[in-house]
């Protein structure tokens, strides 16, 4: 399976961490995860026309400007009735309750290491959620507030303890899709990719990986029309009018106008995939490993370049992997531009710390939910089936193999393409050997939801 044939999109991801095809980021990302499609000139002429725009400066549910070490912060549970509860978001899957002995192969699950992963989970889930149709659906804290609690009163000495905890507070619920049946659908995979860059251009370090850019707008468009709550554009003013960002040739062609880079990477197409995955890791000369995780997007779609090569006889479809691309960039580097210019969407990033593991877990970059994901225990969902914050039992497979995959996870990211119910994507971790298990992740996958006993069904807020 070649990493640029899934269609996945960040959500800061999106995606993303979201990002394979993984623009991850939005997931995430990505997601990730990212604005639906250009902005409609019709739109564009009317807001352009508006004495106000209802502007943010942060993708919905973004880490606050001053970032904060979640990792290292206490869990802090609020009283109950200090939970405000915002109207409930509608999810489009059914439910149906399970026993523990309906989750296949679930005491089977290693969850030795699982509790620094739940304890961070509450700590999103006690946020406020604030109420805004802008955001990703998120799990309901008042649901949660007595589960969370009751965490904070535990320290589990090993997998069995985390068990009882978990068979103790929580039901199994299956997800269906809108017919009834139990739903299923594809599983792809994401990672953290490792690139060497610099902090200064030159030499072989050229390539740039921008921050946003300051003439950037992200647009709310419900603020304006009721019946597009939670659909958002990018944009820029030109003039009174509010125009599509540039694309990524645009920016490229326009160096006076080019946002501040972070770092400058050594190989244009190692920076772009961590574009596509939305976040990654750069190595600087001195040694010193940073995080660079997704910040915001132009809001262009995205396009494969893949199929930019394949289009154009240079290699087949299904030849088109990183390693094949990379070949082809280094046989043709007066080419390289061009071929990147064929995606017009373009990630902007932002630098962070790289956590030390905790609890034998390792972290990544934040998703949508806020949240570090935690390697092989973090998935990308559609929300508009699963919120975010809710502790989901994955069924699937193995890449390209029929060996069970089957474990607790927990839905932090969204994605683009992650659309439909028990449409996942897994978050494999860092490096080399977890881009190789995403690349070739495409399984068929169910899932079933965990939620507090006696609240009821899943609901989101």
């Amino acid at each position: 399976m070649s990493v640029l044939q899934n269609d996945h999109e960040p959500q800061r991801l999106v995606r993303g961490a979201h990002g394979n095809h993984n623009i991850r980021g939005e997931r995430a990302a990505h997601g990730r995860r990212i604005a639906q499609g250009l902005l409609p000139l019709s739109l564009a002429l009317l807001l352009g026309a508006c004495s106000t725009v209802s502007l943010d400066e942060s993708e919905p549910g973004a880490p606050p400007a001053a970032e904060v070490d979640i990792l290292s912060q206490p869990l802090k549970v609020p009283a109950l009735e200090a939970i405000r509860d915002t109207p409930e978001r509608k999810l489009q899957g059914k439910f149906v309750p399970v026993s523990w002995a309906a989750l296949p192969s679930w005491s089977e699950d290693d969850l030795s290491q699982i509790w620094p992963v739940f304890i961070n989970n509450c700590k999103g889930l006690m946020r406020p959620t604030g109420g805004s149709m802008v955001q990703q659906a998120r799990a309901t804290p008042k649901a949660w507030q007595p589960v969370c609690a009751a965490a904070t009163r535990l320290q589990p000495q090993g997998g069995t303890q985390v068990r009882a905890f978990l068979e103790q507070h929580l039901q199994p619920w299956r997800l269906l899709d809108e017919s009834g049946k139990p739903a299923r659908n594809t599983v792809t995979g994401y990672y953290e990719p490792l690139v060497h860059g610099s902090r200064k251009r030159g030499g072989e370090y050229q390539w740039p990986l921008y921050q946003p850019p300051a003439d950037l707008l992200t647009i709310d468009l419900g603020s304006v029309y009721p019946e597009l709550a939670g659909k958002r554009v990018r944009g820029k003013l030109d003039g009174k009018r509010v125009v599509p960002y540039d694309t990524r040739a645009e920016i490229a062609a326009s160096p006076q106008r080019q946002p501040p880079a972070i770092v400058w990477v050594n190989d244009p197409v190692e920076a772009f995939f961590l574009q596509v995955q939305g976040s990654g890791r750069v190595r600087l000369p001195d040694g010193k490993m940073i995080r660079l995780a997704y910040a915001d997007h132009n809001g262009r779609p995205y396009a494969s370049i893949g199929r930019w090569l394949a289009d154009r006889g240079e290699m087949p479809l299904a030849q088109t992997s990183m390693q094949n691309i990379k070949a082809w960039a280094r046989a043709n580097p007066n080419r390289v531009q061009e071929m990147l210019n064929a995606n017009p969407a373009m990630v902007f990033f932002r630098e962070e710390p790289v956590a030390a593991p905790q609890g034998g877990v390792e972290f990544g970059p934040k998703g949508a939910y806020g949240i570090p994901l935690a390697a092989k225990r973090t998935v990308a969902v559609d929300t508009q089936y699963v919120p975010l914050g809710a502790p989901v039992y994955l069924a699937t497979t193995m890449p390209a193999s029929t060996q069970p995959l089957r474990r607790l996870v927990f839905a932090q990211d969204t994605g683009a393409a992650i659309k439909g119910p028990a449409r996942t994507d897994f978050f494999w971790g860092f490096g080399d050997e977890a881009g190789a298990l995403a690349g070739r992740m495409k399984q068929n996958g169910e899932m079933w939801v965990l939620w507090p006993k006696h609240a009821g069904a899943p609901s989101a807020r």
